[in-house]
């Protein structure tokens, strides 16, 4: 091979992690990885089954969904550890998508072709953003606003699945009407206690085993347990519903048959998961890349997830998501590479193939259990707890956004909390920190005088601090801070303002300075500038504003500009009552 073709075919082996990893395997990781495929086979089918009902789809949609994002990301996908299948937090978010489509009678046949474009769609948002390198996006939720939306998903998949674990469906919408539902399923004598029995030991079993034995293989237990209890006791003949036999076989490639206007109603859906998946896969992928001390590509995992959310959505899967804790029981059992998922996928594909029927006498009440203990899994009660004590303001947004998950669905709940941290984001630049410095004796630099009463001023001059960059939205706050200073009695001569937190400013910023230094000079007073950026003082020279600012009041330091006005007035540091 020339030696071009031999560079082209790096530079593809380079942008494929998979053919990386396989030109850099080695033997002695093949027993781990096989063994940790093993188990997490184990932890796949019975969560993949309950995610894919709690999606309101088909048991046997979530095993399709597992093999395909297994396969795909393990070519595509940069870590070598993540698990990626379907998710308890995107569960609730497409069946809101989809289930507004079904038609009445719930067409399954309908609802898997609409969560299949549903996941297409979702891939083609997140491999198109990684390649246009848009991974930052995973910031757009923040962390309290984030617990918030958990921790309502949390309370929402509870209830939802209260029915299930009782032996019962409830036909209503909304979290208000699936509590009334079910207090009325249960006083109607709809409840199965079989149901209830097997369901309620089941959760129980899965909780205390995590907590106890947190390296057991809780839900193979509870799994395993259960379709014991059903052949012994035949629950099926007790009124508690069974999986029964899965279908057969391979699923074939399959092209969704949706309509141009379906898919125009699934895009919100989709752009929403995206965001939800991307944040929840940056946020696993860093915490596990800490341990191994590496770091995340967030554009290439955006690419590795937008690629298995398209391969599951052409083999009737639906959207998928990193599993936090699919990924530690993988990296507890010995996972070394994607061979791990690799491994899955093939177990979980021969289960389809040679023994569908493995799973016959399972109880829907277990996979209901599951789906509540993933969903307890997900509140954050201790961390909103503390919020309330270190940060009031964000609790508020925890809490907006848990209400907003409650109250008005989960796809709203998701773009209020999206909304809610791009607000509060726009908020803290609106409203920046402002601070008056003075000097503390025996402290070096010049501090807020809010926190250091004992501060000295300098008579004549005021220190201030405007924390943020200047812009269109906060240049009036600027201005009425300023003027505030210099209406203070006695008029001061000089108003120094310490602008290294000051990263920029526009042209509605520009435009507001030149007015109020002519409005400051006019009443005698000078505005001075002391610490300013290179890029920031290259636009004030570009704006034309030293044509009125005094280039000479541009000082590189605070020091500086007040060994200057010192030389100039002979001012001396002293307390003063009360600070502008």
């Amino acid at each position: 091979m020339s030696e071009r073709g031999q560079a082209g075919s790096s530079r593809i082996v380079s942008r494929i992690p998979g053919l990386t990893m396989l030109r850099t395997y080695e033997a002695a990781w093949l027993s781990k990885d096989v063994v940790a495929g093993l188990v997490l086979t184990a932890l796949l089918v019975p969560q993949g089954m309950a995610y894919a009902q709690l999606a309101g789809l088909p048991a046997i949609t979530g095993l399709y969904t597992s093999i395909l994002s297994l396969l795909a990301y393990a070519v595509f996908g940069p870590s070598r550890v993540l698990v990626l299948g379907p998710d308890s937090s995107l569960g609730p978010m497409i069946a809101a998508t989809i289930l507004p489509l079904v038609v009445a009678g719930g067409d399954a046949q309908r609802a898997v072709a609409l969560a299949s474009a549903l996941a297409l769609l979702t891939g083609a948002i997140m491999a198109i953003a990684g390649l246009g390198r848009l991974g930052f996006v995973a910031d757009l939720i923040s962390k309290p606003t984030m617990i918030g939306y958990m921790n309502g998903l949390a309370l929402t998949i509870l209830v939802g699945q209260l029915p299930k674990l009782c032996g019962f469906s409830v036909d209503a919408g909304g979290i208000g009407g699936e509590v009334v539902g079910f207090v009325g399923g249960v006083l109607d004598g709809a409840l199965v206690p079989a149901a209830l029995g097997v369901g309620g030991a089941g959760l129980v079993l899965i909780l205390v085993l995590h907590r106890a034995m947190p390296r057991a293989p809780a839900v193979l237990v509870v799994v395993v347990l259960s379709i014991a209890a059903s052949v012994g006791f035949g629950l099926g003949e007790r009124g508690v519903e069974l999986i029964g036999v899965l279908p057969q076989g391979f699923p074939p490639l399959t092209l969704p048959q949706v309509s141009v206007s379906d898919l125009l109603a699934l895009a919100g859906g989709a752009a929403g998961i995206a965001v939800v998946s991307l944040a929840d896969t940056i946020a696993t992928a860093s915490a596990f890349a800490a341990r191994a001390g590496r770091t995340v590509d967030g554009n290439r995992e955006m690419v590795g997830v937008g690629v298995a959310n398209i391969a599951a959505g052409f083999f009737q899967g639906f959207p998928v998501s990193t599993s936090g804790s699919r990924t530690a029981v993988a990296q507890q059992a010995g996972a070394r590479t994607q061979v791990t998922g690799l491994v899955g996928a093939l177990a979980i594909t021969l289960i389809l193939l040679v023994g569908p029927a493995l799973l016959r006498n399972l109880p829907q009440p277990t996979l209901a259990a599951v789906v509540i203990a993933a969903s307890i899994s997900l509140a954050d009660l201790p961390a909103t707890v503390r919020l309330f004590r270190v940060r009031r303001t964000e609790f508020a947004l925890s809490m907006t956004a848990f209400f907003g998950v409650v109250v008005l669905g989960v796809l709203a709940g998701i773009a209020v909390a999206v909304g809610l941290s791009v607000m509060n984001v726009f908020r803290r630049a609106w409203w920046p920190y402002q601070a008056v410095l003075g000097r503390v004796p025996d402290l070096p630099g010049y501090h807020d005088v809010r926190f250091h009463p004992e501060a000295e001023l300098l008579p004549g001059c005021v220190v201030v601090r405007f924390d943020a960059p200047l812009f269109f939205a906060n240049a009036r706050t600027f201005r009425d801070r300023l003027e505030q200073c210099a209406a203070t009695a006695p008029v001061p001569r000089w108003i120094v303002v310490a602008a290294e937190p000051i990263t920029d400013v526009d042209t509605t910023a520009a435009d507001m300075l030149l007015e109020l230094d002519l409005a400051l000079n006019a009443r005698h007073v000078h505005l001075i500038f002391a610490e300013m950026k290179d890029p920031v003082r290259r636009k004030i020279d570009r704006y034309g504003l030293t044509r009125t600012i005094d280039p000479t009041h541009l000082f590189p330091t605070v020091d500086a500009a007040i060994d200057a006005f010192r030389r100039e007035t002979g001012a001396e540091w002293g307390p003063s009552p009360e600070p502008p």
